[in-house]
């Protein structure tokens, strides 16, 4: 079971520190701090620059902790709220279906965030040698 949970966190985890860095630096594709808050601005998520720079820190913090296994409660939570974020602001008048770019995967990630953060990290996780 271990095993998985250590699959599933580095995954997921991993993910969220790639989107973070696309936020906070440009990496991988991103537009930084200045162009991620001018989109941010353009959809009402103001003042754009300062929530670019919160949710990139969110993605990138939260999914570091939860692929470590550190502090995973609060990994998790931070996880989801950048997903209830994305639902509310983007892919909520979607509809479901991530086809028509729906909030599903923003849904998917959210179970799996929460359900890591309640259950457990795993042995293979910080959490369970520092605590």
């Amino acid at each position: 079971m271990s095993i998985g949970l250590l699959i599933i966190r580095l995954v997921i985890g991993l993910s969220f520190v790639g989107h973070g860095a696309q936020k906070l630096f440009g990496w991988f594709g991103g537009y930084g701090i200045k162009g991620t808050g001018q989109w941010m601005e353009s959809i009402g998520i103001k003042p754009g620059a300062t929530m670019a720079f919160l949710a990139g820190l969110a993605e990138f913090a939260g999914g570091l902790l939860f692929a470590l296994g550190l502090l995973t409660p609060l990994a998790g939570i931070m996880i989801a709220a950048t997903m209830i974020v994305a639902i509310a602001k983007v892919h909520g008048p979607n509809g479901f279906w991530a086809t028509q770019n729906g909030y599903e995967l923003n849904l998917i990630l959210i179970a799996v965030a929460i359900g890591i953060a309640l259950t457990g990290p795993g042995q293979y996780a910080l959490d369970a040698v520092l605590f």
